[in-house]
């Protein structure tokens, strides 16, 4: 029987991280989803070796770590594309996203497991009551704020943690949203999989979480990016066609 709950982690440059990280998603996979579970690494073909450090693994999980190797970095929305749509034709039900740096806690992945009975899409939110950022610096804490809000606002989405990219997220929800048609790339990614539920009038939920820098390596994040994607926001607002957004979100 092929497993239904997949765990989808992309990968750049995270060599540092990738053992101890498959490590403590397998643990908490093994508990909540009973062996019926797989771990997909998109790996794009990262210069330190993090897909050959992934391929060993692979082979010394018996065939619960399954790595897709992509030719080069193409952008993180890309990369879940590409691993979304190998989870589906593997026979996911349930498919769970997060960071390979550890900034989302493997410990939460049976909370959002847990939500997802009752929810299309379960959002582990920094920023839902509850939640909390650590070791952030003040700069970066008002970019991911104020980019939420401003997301949120541009969109009529009531979801206070638009940008999160911890996410649980069920097969029609992905087969709704059509896959093919996503057009963003990096953190706008996030935000445009979470618009396109609810605009298909999905139940989102937000499980509240705590979110830490990485453990180690170098963050993706600059100001740069922060600001090409407000206009990245606006651009998704033109581009998707419809007259209002209804929000089904719920914040735990």
């Amino acid at each position: 029987m092929s497993p239904t709950v997949w765990l989808v982690l992309p990968t750049y440059n995270e060599s540092e991280n990738i053992e101890s990280i498959l490590d403590a998603i397998t643990v908490q996979l093994e508990a909540a989803a009973t062996g019926n579970w797989h771990v997909l690494v998109v790996d794009d073909n990262s210069p330190d070796g993090t897909g050959r450090t992934a391929d060993r693994l692979s082979q010394e999980s018996g065939g619960r770590i399954e790595v897709l190797h992509r030719p080069g970095k193409e952008g993180l929305g890309r990369a879940y594309v590409a691993g979304f749509k190998h989870a589906l034709a593997g026979g996911a039900q349930l498919v769970i996203q997060m960071d390979a740096d550890f900034s989302h806690d493997p410990k939460d992945i049976p909370r959002l497991l847990s939500a997802a009975e009752s929810a299309d899409v379960v959002i582990g939110s920094r920023y839902a009551a509850g939640g909390m950022v650590r070791d952030w610096g003040t700069m970066r804490r008002v970019l991911s704020r104020g980019g939420c809000r401003y997301a949120s606002t541009i969109l009529g989405a009531e979801v206070a943690d638009l940008t999160g990219g911890f996410k649980c997220l069920r097969r029609r929800t992905l087969e709704l949203i059509e896959l093919d048609t996503v057009k963003a790339e990096g953190y706008v990614f996030q935000i445009e999989v979470t618009y396109r539920a609810l605009l298909q009038g999905l139940n989102v939920v937000e499980v509240p979480i705590v979110f830490r820098d990485r453990r180690a390596g170098t963050s993706k994040m600059s100001s740069r990016i922060a600001i090409e994607a407000m206009w990245a926001v606006l651009a998704l607002r033109r581009r998707v066609d419809t007259p209002s957004v209804v929000s089904s979100a719920n914040e735990s």
